[in-house]
């Protein structure tokens, strides 16, 4: 989740009207503190998703604000209901109007009269609400005790679903802090599934097997069943091989359409309930959708790629109101497309492109979520919330491809960071492409050093987004006086299928040849000091910093966060060692060979740099104990290093104190090794 800019009070929507809710970063010929680079980050104002009604003349839309409770500041999401063609008339869309609850998901009923939605309760438990399509008779429909999220109503609107996983005591999904073992953890896996009730509320009823965890769902036209996404056991382990099955909306019985080789998101149903699309492809994180997109009938058979040779990633998609046409969204090379879909004849029509980022909704704030752009019935108007690296985030309606901004929140943002230029280069067999990202100021004849940006994933991208989350050391480092190239090497999404899979098997290799020839392409055109190059990244990105140390000498300090050192040990302690298989081929215990060749504490007595690791203790998808591994190893061979653990922090920090230290850490440490006079 993204970090809000305003604080909550009654004058927000004029605010959002005007865009005075947007302190700025003071000009100065010092480079800005950490505190106020995180202020600055703190006041670009994050909105959330879009929802249209489906005639295209109201609209829901998310943003994330500060309230108090309990005395203390805390972060929500809230949700508001304006005028879609010009924005006016905005109230807050709330069950709870007095205090300060987390308010998202919005769902409007098929003939537009209702909206459902995710609210808090007094005790933080979230419940469906539902209200009227003025934001008027606002009720909560369930008392339910675990997560829920993303309602959906029926066709008939008679019913409601949603997902549930019912008790459990942590938010579903590996993101997320891990819960503490203790007991029989066979026995502490709570199934999150989907669960359907009246529209005017009752018990809910969950649907299918215990065992099985629903991902994500769609109705079906006739409202007697839904597609799925699922799998069985654990939900955060298995959505790497989850299968596409039908469910009967009444008993829950089953039915298993395919079980792909790769993975799958974003099941959808056509409008006549003849077919079923989703999305396909090699992806390394849940919810962190890309690849092509693909089309099934309805009782199953072979699976049809509709975007055959796609040079770019679908990573969003809807049906246009027919059965014949598909409006999706793709990343190609550093351009957001979006683009009509014929799946007959699988040919596509761009609509729109550019070096910019749309999305109906997102995952944390940093990638386009099940949905890129909302349409009305018609197809005829949409929805976006629209913004690039220096064009920070508004709400905008209008035909697909030709939007216009309907708030204003951010007009007075000032971006930190200089010039940003899509770059590309060379690396055979390959045409790799990456930002750079200027200082505010170059001076001319000066050198500048360089810090290089590893994407984690690997299925993933260095998206166009303006930055506004306080993981953005990119911006940060650049408004100390960095350069920062994003690269986006083979196994990254924006280049087609058979570029995210090229890293298959070949961790560290070809994927960091591609990085180094971007460092040499960028130093070549760029006033940047050869002799001052360091490394980061989170994640995959991490493990790429950590790898690169061993192979080469070219970088001066580095800094990896929840980064990963040994495959082999890493294989037996993480909780979604199904991602694996993939990428290597085999499980460890079949071929530990391909696991060793490319872990980097095989290879540490290479690394020479400074080096600072940073890691949650909860981290559910990293360990911290592979970097406790590299600690060990670097402080014994007599590298200059440092640790530090965030304790109930997962693979991303939520914490705004574990933020600020992090930032600070990372750009005092380059500043430390990379400034002139202060490095060893």
């Amino acid at each position: 989740m993204q970090r809000p800019s305003c604080v909550l009070a009654g004058l927000f929507a004029s605010l959002l009207a005007s865009g005075l809710c947007a302190p700025v970063l003071a000009a100065t010929s010092e480079p800005p503190t950490v505190g106020a680079i995180l202020d600055t980050l703190n006041s670009v104002h994050a909105f959330s998703e879009v929802a249209l009604s489906p005639d295209g003349k109201r609209l829901v839309y998310g943003s994330v604000i500060t309230g108090k409770r309990g005395g203390a500041d805390v972060n929500v999401s809230a949700l508001w209901l304006a005028t879609a063609r010009d924005g006016s008339g905005v109230v807050r869309l709330t069950a709870c109007p007095d205090s300060v609850c987390d308010e998202h998901g919005a769902a409007w009923s098929a003939d537009g009269t209702h909206i459902a939605f995710v609210t808090t309760d007094a005790l933080e438990q979230s419940q469906i609400a539902v209200a009227g399509a003025a934001g008027d008779g606002v009720r909560i429909l369930t008392q339910a005790h675990g997560p829920l999220d993303t309602p959906h109503w029926s066709p008939d609107g008679g019913r409601i679903a949603f997902l549930y996983a019912e008790g459990a005591p942590k938010l579903p999904g590996p993101l997320n802090p891990l819960g503490r073992d203790a007991g029989d953890l066979a026995a502490a896996i709570y199934e999150q599934r989907l669960a359907v009730m009246p529209a005017d509320g009752g018990v809910p009823r969950l649907l299918g097997p215990a065992d099985l965890n629903v991902y994500e769902y769609d109705w079906a036209p006739d409202g007697g069943e839904f597609v799925v996404t699922a799998a069985h056991g654990s939900g955060d382990d298995n959505w790497w091989i989850a299968e596409l099955d039908r469910m009967d909306a009444t008993s829950g019985a089953v039915r298993t359409l395919l079980r792909p080789q790769l993975q799958m998101a974003s099941p959808r149903w056509s409008g006549d309930g003849k077919r079923i699309a989703y999305i396909g492809g090699l992806m390394s994180d849940e919810a962190i959708t890309g690849g092509d997109l693909y089309v099934i009938g309805k009782d199953g058979g072979a699976s049809v790629d509709v975007t055959p040779g796609l040079a770019a990633s679908v990573h969003t998609f809807t049906w246009n109101g027919s059965a014949a046409h598909i409006v999706a969204t793709e990343f190609a090379a550093g351009e957001e497309v979006l683009a009509d879909i014929d799946v007959d004849h699988r040919t596509q029509r761009e609509l729109w492109r550019a070096a910019q980022m749309i999305w109906a909704n997102s995952v944390m704030g940093f990638t386009p979520g099940d949905s890129g752009i909302s349409l009305s019935k018609d197809g005829k108007y949409s929805a976006v919330i629209r913004q690039s690296y220096v064009m920070p985030p508004e709400v905008q309606t209008g035909p697909p491809g030709s939007w216009r901004p309907i708030t204003r929140a951010n007009a007075n943002v000032v971006r930190i960071t200089g010039n940003v230029r899509n770059i590309s280069w060379k690396s055979a067999p390959y045409d790799v492409q990456g930002m750079l990202i200027e200082p505010p100021t170059i001076e001319p004849g000066k050198r500048y050093p360089l810090v290089v940006d590893v994407h984690g994933g690997p299925a993933f991208a260095h998206y166009p987004i303006f930055p506004t989350s306080l993981e953005s050391f990119d911006a940060a480092l650049a408004s100390h006086g960095y350069f920062v190239f994003k690269p986006n090497p083979r196994g990254s999404y924006g280049q087609g299928e058979a570029f995210t899979r090229a890293n298959v098997q070949d961790f560290g290799g070809g994927d960091l040849r591609d990085v180094l020839a971007g460092v040499d392409a960028v130093v070549k055109n760029s006033p940047i000091d050869s002799a001052r190059v360091g490394i980061t990244g989170w994640s995959y990105g991490g493990y790429v910093t950590m790898w690169a140390l061993t192979q080469t000498d070219r970088f001066k300090a580095a800094v990896a966060g929840a980064g990963l050192s040994d495959w082999l040990s890493y294989y037996g302690t993480n909780n979604i060692d199904t991602w694996m298989l993939p990428y290597f081929g085999a499980s460890i215990y079949d071929d530990p060979q391909v696991y060793a060749r490319s872990s980097p504490i095989n290879f540490i007595k290479n690394v020479h740099a400074p080096t600072l690791l940073l890691s949650g203790d909860r981290d559910a998808e990293v360990p911290i104990s592979q970097s406790y591994e590299y600690w060990n190893a670097l402080r014994r061979l007599g590298v200059q290093t440092r640790f530090v653990v965030y304790p109930d922090e997962g693979h991303f920090f939520f914490k705004r104190a574990d933020q600020l230290d992090a930032m600070s850490r990372v750009v005092d440490w380059f500043d430390t090794h990379m400034k002139p006079g202060t490095g060893r």
